[in-house]
């Protein structure tokens, strides 16, 4: 399967995903909002098995399964003992660690959050009590799918997260049947009843547990199948394991930045009690998650597609010592990706207002979320360099190296979270803590492709930076045109067509957007970028069809 292919059944799977999760999070802010306590106390708790899965396993499994699993299709069995012996230990790993981070919930909250107030730490910890099963199944999700991976059968994993999403959506849809909406937080934190608690939070685990499952019918459809193996020796798991500790490292290295960072935002809602302008409202963790989702729209669709095709290839590649193909590969995927981070970039500061707008019903909330958005998405491009730069390293099975870069980026965020704590004032904090993470990350960036180049040798001959700037160059030429092209709509501001409601913000998103998207296309086409021809030429066939 070609890699154009392979990218786009993952990124369908994933447009389609991404769709229902941005319409689960509207539905979740017209619920209980994006600037309101309760949602700051859900978005804390529904976070934190994230976080301890990108702790313990996260990372990991991206760094040392595809590799491994390569290697281990030479084995007499093809493979299936040293998969079966994985899969058993992933799963009581999981199952261990699930049941002592649940009992744990109350510390783990009272770690992610600063300033709080104990009827909002109490509803915090009884989300948490739901939401933190959701880490076995995110364990299990990812070594089902990423054995799919490795024998190059990418769209089931990507797929399955639209079965979650329609779980969530089903059990809020239930949720607001029975309890309502409140956007503005009118309830109190300390008047939160059990069925809400459980309805909302409970919804969410079990979209999760759906996701994962799920997989276990394509694993059929392969002709795998899997057995509790509990001999874990004699396979040469030793390998994978010395190969993970690095990348464990690296892990918790940014679990204890994203910890601070989490902390320092949830400290802004103190702010709340002294706002006497109702045209203001203060961002904290809630819409830190959001703007978080709008940024890695882009990523999730074009980039982790990108970058998994590619990376099953490299470490074939590496395998079998081609490490200038290897190389080639890494390129072209970073090209790709950068054409169209540069244009998802751009289309979102100026769109920001508009698509905030889409989540939440206030103005006000809508220009606080619309702030961090800009600020986030700034750092988009460094991201997905450095996440398919990543995917390089681990092909080659250094994960030494991307801990080093990892760590000097985190301490950075650490660094500029702290200052931005102490000297900026809570209205901005958020926004604030948005910039240094994308500054770190543009550190990291830089870092990334010198240690690459020191360690693996020159990418080409400058292409890659050459063509970076004419993406750059392109994507001016089209937010300029985007952006006058919004204010001749109306602007931004109150009453303004563009954030008037969630219809009139869709229309102006879907408009300025596929100007932007236009103007982009055909300023790269006079470039001769050839980029533009490889994307597009799959949608050339079917038009021709």
């Amino acid at each position: 399967m070609s890699i154009v292919r392979s990218s786009l059944i993952m990124a369908s799977g994933t447009v389609f995903s991404r769709f229902l999760g941005i319409l689960r999070a509207i539905l979740l802010a017209a619920t209980i909002g994006v600037t309101t306590n309760a949602a700051d106390a859900f978005g804390v708790a529904n976070q934190l098995p994230n976080n301890v899965y990108a702790i313990i396993a996260g990372g990991v499994l991206n760094a040392v399964l595809v590799p491994q699993i390569v290697r281990a299709r030479a084995h007499l069995d093809g493979g299936k003992a040293y998969i079966g012996r994985l899969l058993t230990i992933a799963i009581v790993t999981f199952g261990s660690i699930t049941i002592l981070t649940t009992i744990s919930a109350p510390l783990l909250v009272s770690l992610y959050t600063s300033g709080w107030e104990a009827d909002q730490l109490v509803l915090a910890t009884a989300f948490a009590y739901w939401c933190l099963p959701q880490l076995f199944f995110y364990g299990l999700y990812s070594m089902l799918g990423e054995v799919l991976n490795a024998k190059s059968k990418f769209g089931p994993y990507m797929w399955a997260p639209v079965l979650n999403n329609i779980v969530a959506i089903v059990g809020m849809g239930a949720f607001i049947w029975q309890f309502g909406l409140d956007p503005t937080g009118q309830q109190s934190v300390a008047d939160w009843t059990q069925a809400q608690i459980a309805w909302l939070a409970g919804s969410a685990t079990m979209g999760v547990a759906f996701q994962a499952l799920i997989l276990f019918v394509f694993w059929k459809k392969m002709g795998l199948s899997f057995k509790l193996n509990f001999s874990w020796r004699g396979v040469g798991l030793g390998p994978a394991m010395k190969t993970a500790s690095w990348t464990l490292g690296m892990l918790i290295v940014t679990q204890i930045g994203g910890i601070v960072q989490t902390a320092v935002a949830s400290s802004a809602i103190e702010g709340r009690e002294f706002l006497v302008d109702d045209s203001v409202a203060i961002a904290s963790v809630a819409a830190m998650s959001v703007a978080w989702l709008i940024f890695m729209l882009p990523h999730s669709v074009a980039t982790v597609s990108i970058a998994t095709a590619y990376f099953t290839r490299m470490s074939i590649h590496a395998m079998e010592k081609k490490f200038e193909e290897l190389k080639k590969d890494l390129v072209d995927g970073l090209r790709t990706i950068a054409m169209i981070s540069v244009l998802a970039t751009t289309a979102l500061i100026v769109l920001a207002y508009p698509v905030s707008r889409v989540f939440v019903g206030e103005l006000p909330s809508a220009i606080a979320l619309g702030n961090v958005v800009i600020a986030m998405v700034v750092g988009l491009l460094p991201f997905s360099y450095v996440f398919m730069i990543q995917r390089a390293f681990y092909s080659l099975e250094d994960t030494r190296t991307p801990f080093i870069f990892t760590v000097i980026q985190v301490g950075v965020n650490i660094v500029g979270s702290l200052i931005v704590g102490i000297y900026v004032e809570d209205l901005w904090m958020v926004v604030g803590l948005s910039l240094v993470t994308s500054g770190s990350i543009l550190v990291q960036s830089g870092l990334a492709f010198i240690l690459f180049k020191r360690k693996f040798g020159a990418l080409g001959h400058g292409e890659l930076s050459i063509v970076t700037a004419k993406f750059v160059g392109a994507a001016l030429v089209a937010g300029a045109s985007g952006y006058g092209l919004l204010q001749a709509m109306g602007g931004v501001g109150a009453g303004a067509f563009a954030v008037q409601t969630v219809i009139s913000s869709v229309l102006t998103c879907l408009t300025v957007g596929f100007e932007i998207a236009i103007v982009y296309i055909a300023v790269l086409k006079l470039l001769k970028v050839q980029e533009v021809s490889i994307l597009l030429a799959p949608v050339v066939r079917l038009l021709r069809r």
